[in-house]
């Protein structure tokens, strides 16, 4: 007699435990890798660099456990828009540096060690940044800046050739252009090029060819420098517009806003503290004491850009503003020296800036 057996009961999936992603990050694919809490290799592998192999990496990613960390190499460049998709879905991302040489030597370099580390840093701590957004006003002032930095560049490229057509041009037309100001000297070469155009044509003489090469890259320099114009106007309107209150600090223009604002990022809550915006712009004390001497230093890290900006503020305010004045005076008569008073002046001028760009709402998210 012959006894059928129940159907056996379909085991509970039990809900896969927390890990950590790491992704190594280069133009056309990503690396891949899944670490357990405990630093157990899950899974390792490659996808394309698209929008599609965003999605497929997440799910894939998922299918070992809760994705809630991910380190990524390159944030600001091969890996930024797979940061923005990973924040878009609810996971912390954070900025990992290349790995050490000591270690690389020893275990040697590819691309699944390195994703594998990048998840490793997360996991120890030593990668503690997150991860700009890149998707709000912020990111549109950092391609403006760009913009502006690379006209800023070929308009010097082309006033220096100018200048030294200049100096082996015939006297008469050095004499016709000696003395004037960069502003007058641009448009007077400039109207060389209509002159030459009414000009019979036939053999051409070296001073012909000096005023039409005059008059060509003064034109250059004058489309470069419109749009110049063109991009400062819209920076001052969208700092006006996202960040009125950094343009009431004394010392601050829209150039310094704009430098500010783009270190900080369009996710100002991944600051913990002014101590790390200050750290961020290499304005943090770094001790440099020996014996019985304790002294600090200027920080030679961080963003220099933003370090830049800070020591505009400072400068525009000893010349300007009556307390940052009092204040020099002060500590001179206490045995400071100017670097060490700088210094100082530095840090309080990022405490004032990081209190303001922590009031900054989020702005409209692409």
């Amino acid at each position: 007699m012959s006894t059928t057996l129940p159907a056996p009961k379909p085991r509970r999936r039990r809900p896969a435990g927390e890990v950590v992603l790491g992704v190594d990050t280069h133009r056309d694919a990503h690396v891949a890798s899944v670490l357990s809490l405990t630093g157990a290799v899950l899974a390792t592998d490659e996808f394309p660099a698209t929008a599609a192999g965003y999605r497929a990496l997440l799910k894939w990613a998922r299918r070992s456990g809760a994705v809630r960390r991910a380190g990524v190499e390159g944030t600001g460049s091969c890996g930024a828009s797979l940061t923005r998709y990973l924040l878009a879905q609810g996971v912390d991302v954070f900025d990992v540096n290349w790995m050490d040489r000591a270690d690389r030597r020893r275990r040697g370099k590819s691309d699944p060690l390195d994703a594998q580390n990048a998840a490793r840093a997360v996991l120890s701590g030593r990668a503690c940044a997150r991860a700009k957004s890149g998707d709000g006003p912020v990111q549109i002032a950092r391609m403006y800046k760009l913009t502006k930095a690379s006209a800023v560049k070929a308009r010097t490229q082309t006033i220096n050739p100018l200048k030294a057509v200049i100096v082996t041009a015939d006297p008469a037309l050095r004499e016709e252009l000696a003395g004037l100001g960069n502003a007058e000297l641009f448009r007077t070469c400039a109207r060389f090029t209509d002159a030459s155009s009414h000009e019979g044509a036939g053999e051409e003489s070296v001073l012909q060819a000096t005023r039409i090469t005059l008059g060509l890259l003064a034109s250059r320099i004058g489309q470069l420098s419109e749009e110049i114009r063109e991009v400062d106007a819209r920076l001052a309107r969208l700092v006006e517009c996202h960040a009125p209150q950094l343009l009431d600090v004394v010392g601050v223009g829209p150039d310094t806003a704009v430098a500010l604002l783009i270190t900080v990022g369009d996710n100002p809550e991944r600051l913990d503290s002014e101590a790390s915006f200050a750290a961020l712009c290499g304005v943090s004390p770094v001790e440099r004491s020996s014996g019985r001497r304790q002294v600090r230093r200027l920080n030679r890290g961080g963003d220099r850009q933003a370090n830049a900006a800070l020591h505009r503020i400072v400068f525009t305010r000893l010349r300007v503003d009556p307390r940052t004045q009092d204040y020099y005076e002060r500590r001179i008569k206490e045995g400071k020296t100017r670097r060490e008073i700088v210094r100082c002046l530095k840090r309080y001028a990022a405490r004032e800036v990081f209190h303001l760009v922590k009031q900054l709402q989020p702005g409209p998210r692409s």
